[in-house]
């Protein structure tokens, strides 16, 4: 699970969301609406919902373009729970919430790693970004 979690605003252009999500090396951000979880904005929201529709991205907000049905998970969630729900919405990341507080996010990157350290995915995704 990734407990350093990069929140935005949803009033946030995603300009900066994209720099950070590049310079933190992450694909998505945390929405958040007066500070309750909003959305969900990831690389692909980006690439589909701002770029291929030739929107500014010095203008449009995050809340704009997020995922907004946004499925979490609690801390104490079992990883096959977690799995078969990102299964069954096919998912690559969840928000592992605690209360109103976004603790962390969790990816099937990391549950191929703690599941089989050795697997080709788990070698990927420790691997450095080819950017």
């Amino acid at each position: 699970m990734e407990a350093q979690v990069v929140t935005v605003d949803a009033g946030d252009t995603v300009r900066e969301p994209a720099r950070r999500m590049r310079s933190v090396d992450i694909g998505d951000v945390i929405v958040l609406e007066h500070g309750r979880l909003q959305g969900v904005l990831t690389d692909r929201d980006i690439v589909v919902r701002v770029v291929a529709e030739e929107r500014d991205s010095e203008v449009t907000v995050c809340g704009q373009v997020s995922s907004r049905e946004v499925h979490c998970v609690a801390p104490d969630t079992p990883v096959a729970e977690a799995l078969t729900l990102m299964r069954r919405h096919v998912l690559r990341r969840l928000p592992v919430v605690d209360g109103d507080h976004v603790s962390g996010v969790i990816s099937l990157a990391d549950i191929a790693v703690d599941r089989d350290p050795e697997s080709v995915l788990a070698s990927i995704s420790g691997a450095p970004s080819s950017d």
